[in-house]
């Protein structure tokens, strides 16, 4: 067997190993350590939820602001209607500010864009608009008469004309789909944003009853020492 005395080592014939000192922590040491974790905890955990909902008005004022200078409206319910977008007759007549719409209006000109390209794009398209223009190119080299040029030149202005009509529309679809992005993120981040302020809640209530927690133990030893 081995005792303990005060801080010291006491090696019992049995075993021939001296025992390790006994480390006793306070309980109130403990409660305080806890409490003062849970407040630094309360502290960051209100500050994430200050800075979400900043991010969260930022990105909806910013994609609103730039939506709205665009000046974009929806067509009316009856050309929705008639072009098989019935998807999109919740947006009919309504002036474009929000990320929903945006990505409603960018679904609305790809429709378009598959129409005029045949579902070519502006990328796949080039090949076309290249060979083309090498036709006009070749009959005109040859010698060919000017009217098979012209029918050629004709044509190849033609895809000219769409390829720059698809990168337009392709290029206006991006940004409408980077702003619904933007606006899918700010609301993702509010509702972090709340999450994170009822978890601030939650732990600043909990170091209210801790720190009540540890008065009522002072008084209570206070009241047995007496």
């Amino acid at each position: 067997m081995t005792a303990v005395v005060g801080n010291t080592s006491m090696v019992t014939p049995e075993t021939g190993a001296a025992a390790k000192p006994v480390v006793a922590l306070n309980r109130r040491t403990v409660d305080t350590v806890l409490v003062g974790l849970g407040a630094v905890f309360a502290v960051v955990l209100g500050i994430a939820a200050g800075l979400l909902t900043w991010g969260s008005n930022f990105s909806n004022d910013y994609v609103r602001k730039e939506l709205s200078s665009q000046e974009i409206s929806f067509p009316s319910a009856a050309a929705l209607t008639e072009e098989g977008r019935t998807d999109l007759v919740k947006f009919a007549d309504q002036k474009m500010v929000n990320g929903k719409q945006a990505e409603g209006y960018a679904s609305f000109i790809n429709g378009h864009l598959a129409k005029i390209g045949g579902g070519k794009t502006y990328a796949t398209i080039g090949a076309d608009e290249t060979a083309a223009k090498a036709a006009v190119k070749a009959a005109t080299d040859a010698g060919k008469p000017a009217a098979d040029i012209a029918k050629l030149q004709a044509t190849a202005d033609g895809i000219t004309n769409t390829r720059n009509t698809l990168f337009k529309g392709e290029t206006l679809r991006g940004l409408l789909l980077s702003a619904f992005a933007w606006s899918t993120i700010g609301r993702i981040a509010g509702i972090a944003s709340i999450a994170a302020y009822i978890a601030a809640a939650v732990m600043l209530l909990l170091v209210l009853l801790g720190l009540f927690h540890i008065r009522r133990l002072a008084h209570a030893h206070k009241a047995a020492a007496a």
